[in-house]
């Protein structure tokens, strides 16, 4: 399980040292294989271990190419899926053109969500966890079916 968030660096080649507190989890569940793409509704990154993203990818391939919306989200999501590799000093290289999407500068965010990591420029995930809170306070009634069913 991923969770939790952790500033991390990420050096001038891209790369980003993965915590030492997931590195064991990591190479015994996918021998440190990754996909990192987009986060089609976030200016942020989602760094999947190999076996949670290829039930991703069924769930993509059962899409339709023929209607608009469905193509999109396999064009943004599949279109930028790349392939990386945890190295013997647990780091990830991030493709350039994924850096660029999500402005990754030195400061990064790895922010753990259960099955995947979402990767943050630390500016955007101090602005969107304000977003986030003041949406909450602002009307906490509105929340979806299955949030007004959630107990914690």
């Amino acid at each position: 399980m991923l969770r939790g968030v952790t500033a991390v660096s990420m050096d001038g080649k891209g790369r980003l040292a993965v915590p030492k507190r997931y590195r064991e989890l990591l190479h015994s569940s996918c021998d440190g294989l990754f996909v990192c793409t987009i986060d089609h509704q976030y200016p942020c990154l989602l760094l999947y271990p190999l076996q949670e993203w290829e039930r991703i990818e069924q769930k993509l391939s059962r899409l339709s190419s023929f209607q608009p919306a469905e193509r999109r989200l396999q064009r943004l999501l599949l279109g930028h899926a790349s392939e990386c590799e945890m190295d013997s000093q647990g780091r990830l290289l991030i493709a350039p053109s994924l850096r660029d999407y999500a402005e990754l500068e030195s400061k990064v965010m790895l922010v753990g969500q259960y099955n995947k990591f979402e990767i943050w420029h630390a500016p955007h995930w101090q602005q969107q966890i304000i977003t986030d809170t003041q949406f909450q306070a602002e009307d906490p009634t509105a929340l979806s079916v299955r949030l007004s069913e959630l107990s914690l």
